[in-house]
């Protein structure tokens, strides 16, 4: 899954600009916080580059569990005095995009913190 690679360069450099080439055209992105998926690429964008900007130098992947069509990436960091943990699944299609990209966090202080801090985010974002 060669869109692992990019997608872990798009972390490290923190640089959201090659979102669209690792994106399909109908992603879906399932928010740890929202009750709806957000259905296309433009929002998945969105969400995912306030997630980049949210997430600070700690964020780190500390394991990665590959079956293609799918992959689980854990990852840690810490934010504001608190270690948050969680996972993102991702699910890639026939043409090596992905078409699913999907969030969970623990615990419930981490989930709160990062809610807030993307609600400002994506609303900065949206201006």
């Amino acid at each position: 899954m060669q869109v692992l690679a990019h997608w872990h360069e798009i972390v490290r450099s923190g640089n959201p600009g090659g979102l669209d080439a690792i994106l399909a055209e109908d992603c879906v992105f399932w928010s740890p916080v929202v009750h709806r998926p957000q259905a296309g690429r433009d929002l998945t964008r969105l969400y995912l580059t306030g997630a980049l900007a949210v997430f600070n130098d700690s964020f780190h992947y500390v394991k990665e569990v590959v079956a293609a069509p799918h992959a689980v990436l854990e990852f840690s960091c810490e934010i504001d005095g608190i270690t948050i943990n969680g996972v993102d699944i991702i699910t890639v299609n026939d043409d090596g995009l992905i078409i699913e990209f999907k969030v969970m966090v623990r615990p419930l202080k981490g989930v709160n913190l990062l809610h807030a801090k993307m609600a400002a985010m994506l609303e900065q974002l949206s201006v």
